[in-house]
Parts: C-alpha cells; structure tokens; sequence
C-alpha cells in the first residue's frame, strides 16, 4: 500500500489514517463500556459500605484496605471516564490518531486500576467473611487467574500470531 497517498500501513485494511483512527476509537469505546459499568457498579458499593453498622466493627487494617479499595475504584473510574472529556475537549481539531492513542493508554491505566480494585475488593471481603490465614492464598490465586486471563493469555496470543513488523 502507497504510504505517499494518505494510506495506513500495511495490515490488510484498506483505509486511510483517519478511518484507520476512527475505527480505533470506535474500538477502544467499546472496550470502555464492558469495563465501565461494573467499575461503576463496583465503586458505588463501596461508597455505601462506611455508612453500614457493621463498618464500625472493622480493625483497623481492614478500614484501611477499605480506604485503598475505594480510591484504587475512583481512580479505576476516572481513567475509564477519561478517554470520553479526551474526545470531548479534542474533538474537531483534527489528531484524533493522538486522541485515540491517549485514550487507548487512558484505558489501559483504568483495567490496570480496576485490577488493583478488585484484588484489593477481594481481600477485604474475605478477610472479613473468613478471618483465616489462607485468605491471602485464595486472592493471590485469584490475582493470578486475574494476570493470566487479561494479560498472558493476550500477550502469548500476540507474539504467537503476528509479525514482528
């Protein structure tokens, strides 16, 4: 493909940067919507948790896991959020390419966070429910489902079925 006349690399598409950039925003979006409700969802329940009775009773250590678990989902949801005011703030001035690049790195941010939120969820509900010394076993279990399924098994598949070009 002729590079001279306005065309994308060579990937087996026949478009032009700026289709090649919307068809990358259109994907990291869609990406964002099956992240974005259940961090949301997931953020509001933690919220509601410090007004239970049963917040009170807490040790110290699991208050503070709690503290951590509601700024990691914050922070989960702000970079999630993030790529719409991108686009919002960006749109029509023409470098949508470096707009979805950003928003796609702004995505990546929020999965990482909402990984850490979800770990940190997890050991705070099981060190309540159980009370026992294989809790961090169980979530360093999980942790590493989590690892695998998001980020080896996706990473194995890109360097087994593509190119190094």
């Amino acid at each position: 493909m002729d590079t001279d006349q306005g065309k994308g690399r060579n990937d087996g598409r026949d478009e032009t940067e700026a289709e090649r950039a919307d068809r990358r925003w259109q994907e990291v979006i869609q990406e964002i919507r099956v992240v974005q409700t259940g961090v949301q969802i997931l953020l509001g329940f933690l919220l509601t948790v410090v007004f239970t009775p049963h917040f009170q009773r807490l040790s110290q250590t699991d208050k503070t896991i709690y503290v951590v678990t509601v700024v990691l989902g914050s922070l989960a949801t702000c970079a999630l959020i993030g790529p719409v005011a991108l686009h919002r703030i960006v749109s029509g001035r023409r470098i949508k390419p470096r707009a979805v690049a950003w928003a796609s790195r702004l995505t990546f941010t929020g999965i990482l966070l909402l990984l850490a939120t979800l770990t940190s969820a997890l050991l705070l509900v099981l060190r309540v429910a159980l009370d026992d010394s294989y809790v961090p076993w169980l979530v360093a279990g999980v942790l590493a489902w989590y690892l695998l399924c998001w980020f080896a098994l996706p990473l194995w598949v890109r360097f087994r079925y593509t190119s190094g070009d």
